[in-house]
Formats: structure tokens, C-alpha cells, sequence
């Protein structure tokens, strides 16, 4: 190779279109991570590490690369010295629970002030239809490809927002929320609960400063969405009903997504008849969504939505059979292109089959869910997976038991 092409592509895949950009946004993060305002990253220093010769980092810029790409400089292409010993298993747990907070909220909470600058409205659709597109891209790929895309563009919203001024600034505060909404699923998409939960909160905050009632609902479903992977029926409950308080003022869209949530805290609560209620209101609704606002689209990009939520929350009641019919109605309709959601679905399908009595079932479609769960490293798929070996335990030490570990071993070997 004539350059550094495995550290360029690490480069590009988290968003740093530049070396310029590339070493503006390091020197950022490791003076964040290390607190220490002199550590610096020239773009000629960078050019020397994408070159022939990349060399080796500090030790310490080796960390701040670690935190940047999740892995170690000899795996990025750099030069390992003689002796080098990868600090992966000893200083992982030291380095990452202390600085993770702070990987996960430099893109929201960059310092200003920003010099001022000239924001043209039109920059508004730009950045709507780009959400379409990562919106198509998660489908594909999963959320470790997208978050420091994503992030790295609401950054730039949220600078753009402090020079705006009226409609142009309003407008930018609605896409922001969308973004910050998009970041927070990626972040629960990938098991980091921390990260989730902060980007929910900016959502919220981008949400009420546009004044905007159906963002400001959306919000609100999106915190209960979190709720609902903690499992706290409760509070899924108390948002949904909170986000519902003024219906009337809401698109359809954002009470049909109120409901069917709602619907989900009723599932961990063990409320069969209100699950149904809610779903069956939710899909009277359904037809009446005709708005044009670019986020929370999937009741119209998703085939089948009501009935995948309504299948999901037999298989949480444990109504196996009526679980398994669902969802095998609903999976002809879903996509092979729909990678990520279909693996997720396949996983609660087997899970329902499980709780039916059906482990021979179980394990063929587990096949086909745990393929999926390492092509994408969806740490929801991975949870889904955890839920079926439980379901799976009384078969635990039978021949099918053990076909199952079979199965999901490049999971978990991966986890």
C-alpha cells in the first residue's frame, strides 16, 4: 500500500471527511478525555499517519485514538514497535467507564461562543433530506457505521442555530431535534444505554426551544422507547399519557407512535386488554397519516408496523402461539434490504416459538436471526438473542439445547 488506507477508512467511517477536520476533531476529543488543553494534532501530522510511514503514537494520543475508532493504532495500520503489548484488557476497564460520557456528548456540547456567521434557509432542506438518507442507511447497516456521521452533522446544526436568527433558526432547532433523535436510537440500537439517555435529553431540549407540539410528543415517545428496553412499563405509561395530553394538537403520526408505545408499557405491566385497545386505536389512525415532517416515519416505511408492535408485546405477555401467528404473517411483508429490523424480528419469532412449545422452530429461525446479529453488531439483536437462550432453558441440556449454542455462537463469541 502506498498509505495508511486502514486508518483513512476509519477516518471516513466516523464522519471526518478531511484531515484538517480529522485532526480538529481529535485535538478536541483528547483534550476532553485527557483534560489537558496543550494536547494537540497537527493535519501534518495526520497526513504523516494516512502516509507510508505512519510511525507510532504516545501513549497517550494511542488512547484518545482508541476512543475515537474503538480500536488500538496497531490495528489502524500504524507502525508497531518491538515488544508492544495491545493495553486492551487491562486499561479498557479503567479508560472507557470514565471517559465514555464524554465521547458520547463532545458532538452536543461543543464550546461557543461560535463566530457569527450568515445562515441561509435553504440549508434546512439540505439537512432533512440527509436524515432520509441515514434513516435508509440504519436499515442497512446497523448503528456502529452511523453514529459519528450523524453526530458529527447535528454538531453542525446545533453551530449553524447559534447564528441563526427567526423561521431560519426555528427550522433548525426542528431538524436538530430529528438528528439528536436519530443518535439517541443509534446509541440504544448499540447497547449504550448512557449515551441513549443523554441524546433522549438533547432531543427534548432541541424539541421544546423549536416550540414545536408534535416534536415536543416525539420527544416524549422517544423517552418512553428507552423506558421500555429498561423495562419500566410504568414510566413508558406516564410518558405515552403525558405525550397524549393535548391529542388534538398532534398529527396523527406522533399519537399513532404515543399509542402503539404506550401499548408496550401495558405488555410489561401485564395489561393484555389495553395492549389491544391501544393498538387497535392506534390503528384506526394509521390511515390519517399524511404529514410531511421528516422524522418518525417507520408507521409508514414499515410493513406491517402495528402488527410487528402487537406481535412483540404477545411474545412480552408470553402468548407464544398467538405470538408465532403474528409474526409469521408479518415477516413476508418485511425485506431481505431491511436487515437489521428483520433480524430483530426473527429473534423475537423464535423467542415466541420457544415460549410455544416449538424448540425445533426456535432454533431454524434462530439461525437466521444470529447470521444477521453479526453482520449488523446490533446489541438490540443481541438482547433479543439473550431472551430466547432463556426461553430456551428447558431444553437446555437436550441435543436441541445444544444445536442452539451452536447457532448463536458467533454472537456471543462476539459480544
Amino acid at each position: 500500500m502506498s498509505r495508511n488506507d486502514a486508518l483513512r477508512a476509519a477516518r471516513l467511517r466516523v464522519g471526518w471527511r478531511t484531515v484538517e477536520q480529522a485532526a480538529a476533531q481529535l485535538t478536541l476529543l483528547g483534550q476532553q478525555l485527557l483534560d489537558d488543553r496543550q494536547f494537540t494534532v497537527s493535519p501534518r501530522t495526520w497526513r504523516r499517519w494516512e502516509g507510508k510511514r505512519p510511525g507510532w503514537p504516545s501513549e497517550e494520543t494511542a488512547m484518545v485514538i482508541h476512543d475515537a475508532f474503538g480500536r488500538w493504532p496497531e490495528h489502524l495500520g500504524f507502525t508497531t514497535p518491538p515488544g508492544w503489548i495491545s493495553p486492551e484488557h487491562h486499561l479498557e476497564a479503567d479508560v472507557r467507564p470514565t471517559h465514555a460520557f464524554v465521547t458520547v456528548t463532545a458532538a452536543a456540547l461543543a464550546t461557543g461562543p461560535w463566530t457569527p456567521q450568515h445562515v441561509d434557509p435553504t440549508l434546512i432542506d439540505y439537512f432533512q433530506e440527509q436524515l432520509e438518507g441515514h434513516y435508509r442507511a440504519d436499515m442497512f447497516l446497523g448503528p456502529h457505521d452511523l453514529i459519528g456521521t450523524v453526530s458529527a452533522q447535528y454538531q453542525l446544526i446545533d453551530k449553524l442555530v447559534r447564528s441563526a436568527q427567526g423561521d431560519t433558526r426555528r427550522g433548525l432547532l426542528r431538524v436538530g431535534a430529528a438528528y439528536a433523535a436519530l443518535v439517541g436510537w443509534l446509541y440504544q440500537d448499540a447497547g449504550d444505554m448512557d449515551g441513549a439517555s443523554f441524546w433522549r435529553g438533547i432531543t427534548q431540549e432541541m424539541a421544546v426551544r423549536s416550540r414545536d407540539p408534535h416534536l415536543i410528543g416525539y420527544s416524549l415517545v422517544n423517552q418512553a422507547q428507552m423506558r421500555t428496553d429498561l423495562g419500566d412499563g410504568h414510566a413508558v405509561v406516564d410518558l405515552c399519557e403525558a405525550a397524549l395530553d393535548e391529542a388534538d394538537r398532534l398529527v396523527p403520526k406522533v399519537r399513532v407512535m404515543a399509542m402503539q408505545q404506550q401499548a408496550h408499557g401495558a405488555s410489561l405491566t401485564g395489561d393484555r386488554t389495553a395492549v389491544d385497545r391501544l393498538i387497535d386505536q392506534a390503528n384506526g389512525l394509521l390511515g390519517h397519516v399524511d404529514d410531511d415532517l421528516p422524522w418518525g416515519n417507520a408507521c409508514r416505511r414499515t410493513p406491517g408496523y402495528l402488527e410487528v408492535q402487537r406481535a412483540t408485546c404477545y411474545g412480552r405477555l408470553g402468548l407464544g402461539a398467538e405470538a408465532v401467528s403474528l409474526w409469521s404473517q408479518v415477516l413476508i411483508s418485511i425485506p431481505e434490504t431491511a436487515r437489521r429490523d428483520r433480524g430483530v424480528y426473527l429473534a423475537r419469532h423464535a423467542t415466541a416459538a420457544a415460549g410455544a412449545g416449538e424448540p425445533d422452530q426456535a432454533v431454524e429461525i434462530a439461525r437466521l436471526a444470529a447470521d444477521i446479529a453479526v453482520e449488523t453488531r446490533s446489541a438490540r439483536m443481541r438482547r433479543e438473542l439473550a431472551t430466547l437462550e432463556r426461553a430456551m432453558k428447558p431444553w437446555h441440556d437436550a441435543p436441541i439445547g445444544q444445536d442452539l449454542a451452536e447457532a448463536l455462537a458467533p454472537v456471543t463469541e462476539g459480544s
